[in-house]
């Protein structure tokens, strides 16, 4: 195992996961206050850890597409026909609506609006790809003359004028149709249903192996929204939080739930918990009861919940939290030491590297390993197994998201939230495109 860097990336995960306030995260009915008899390991002894649940999930790709090695194969299976009708359509309806209502000058550049058509849309979704490849700061100088500016071929593929209005009028819902009463996520509406489609997708294409990781990822974001986060430690720290839950080995997207703050839609079973639970189990609902192992930060505080579904967890965890050993956090260890508390599958550690570290596992006992730093002549550590896995299984979110911003879609000056949010749905296609042609075989 190559670990390095590894303990400090837990480490400042654990120390600046405080989006959810200790009185949301409190507020879940199976929580650790319910395990009432700790009992402390003693690590002289070797003791067996629990087993994981056994795995009856089916992972792979579930979809056929032979020995294709062209990348737009894999692209299609997510962004297929009814995607592009379901665009088209809305935005040729937008389009109308606004010339029914807007008043017009005889010089205004939507006066040379046509209704586009699909093979129109897959040219400026192309373009909008190439754009992460070929980057510019201001998105007009693509179509730009000057010799030292020029890329002719975005002219070629389409006018710039014409680029621009699908831009102004790109929409995934019809606002005519729109009642805030009867619409069952009212702060998505713009891009709910289109978001919809494309989850049911990832969750059809491919299916995840036993590891799996849910984290959140953020969507840059500096316009003016009621419900934009901040999250200290990811690269852009404001903007439009997601939870994703990935596939730990390859970083595929699986499923994602998009957090608009008070009012955030997840599952109907787990309306009656708090905010951190029902976005993990949200995601989960799918593959609960098959033997999953979910890798997690400490904002998930219900370790008993997944338990009863025959789901295993691995993950950090706040001294903090009701119901767990007094000695945990009152306890004061050196580096290297390590002490362990069980209850039940649920084992809980605490471990020094440079800072105390605080673990869960319903699989690991206090065992430890010897793991190997990436740099040349540096010496062998020791660490708890539950930290390698962790350090192992815990960056599929973060992988996904490092690869995507070497090749953005999306921009930072685009205003509206919810064309910022599609330019994230077309990336994590991409992603998972990749990811499927890399399983199948493919090169680049």
């Amino acid at each position: 195992m190559n670990s390095d860097s590894d303990t400090e990336y837990l480490i400042e995960k654990e120390s600046s996961d405080e989006e959810f306030s200790s009185s949301e995260s409190e507020s879940d009915d199976d929580s650790l206050e319910s395990a009432r008899d700790w009992c402390r390991v003693d690590i002289t002894i070797s003791h067996p850890s629990h087993p994981k649940f056994p795995f009856t999930g089916n992972p792979g790709l579930k979809v056929s597409v032979g020995d294709s090695e062209d990348p737009l194969d894999y692209f299609n299976l997510f962004f297929d026909d009814d995607i592009f009708n379901f665009i088209v359509s809305e935005t040729n309806r937008y389009a109308e609506s606004h010339f029914q209502n807007a008043e017009l000058t005889p010089s205004s550049r939507a006066l040379k609006w046509k209704n586009i058509n699909n093979q129109e849309m897959k040219r400026f979704i192309a373009l909008l790809l190439l754009q992460g490849i070929v980057q510019k700061p201001v998105e007009k100088w693509f179509w730009s003359k000057r010799p030292i500016l020029s890329t002719p071929f975005f002219g070629k593929i389409m006018s710039e004028i014409k680029y621009g209005l699908i831009m102004k009028f790109l929409h995934f819902e019809n606002s005519d149709a729109f009642d805030e009463n009867l619409h069952l996520n009212p702060k998505l509406r713009k891009v709910s249903e289109l978001h919809s489609m494309l989850v049911q997708r990832f969750k059809s294409v491919y299916v995840p192996k036993q590891d799996i990781s849910v984290d959140e990822s953020l969507i840059a974001y500096k316009g003016r929204l009621g419900w934009k986060q901040c999250i200290p430690n990811k690269r852009a720290r404001f903007g439009l939080k997601l939870f994703q839950l990935c596939d730990s080995e390859s970083g595929y997207i699986w499923n994602s739930c998009i957090y608009t703050g008070k009012g955030t839609v997840f599952h109907n079973d787990y309306n009656h918990l708090g905010v951190s639970t029902k976005s993990v189990m949200t995601l989960l609902h799918d593959l609960k009861g098959k033997g999953y192992c979910l890798t997690t930060d400490n904002y998930y505080t219900s370790p008993e919940l997944l338990i009863n579904r025959k789901t295993d967890i691995c993950g950090t965890l706040r001294p903090n939290r009701k119901g767990l050993p007094a000695l945990l956090k009152s306890s004061s260890v050196k580096k290297g030491e390590i002490i362990a508390f069980q209850k039940g599958k649920m084992c809980v550690m605490k471990w020094k590297d440079k800072k105390p570290l605080h673990m869960l596992s319903t699989f690991h006992n206090a065992d430890m390993m010897e793991v190997k730093s990436k740099k040349e002549n540096s010496a062998v550590k020791v660490k708890p197994k539950a930290v390698v896995l962790y350090n192992a299984t815990m960056g599929g979110v973060d992988r996904s998201d490092q690869c995507l911003s070497y090749y953005p879609v999306a921009r930072n000056q685009q205003r509206k939230y919810y064309k910022k949010i599609f330019r994230h749905l077309l990336n994590q296609a991409v992603w998972n495109s990749f990811v499927i042609y890399k399983k199948n075989g493919g090169r680049l």
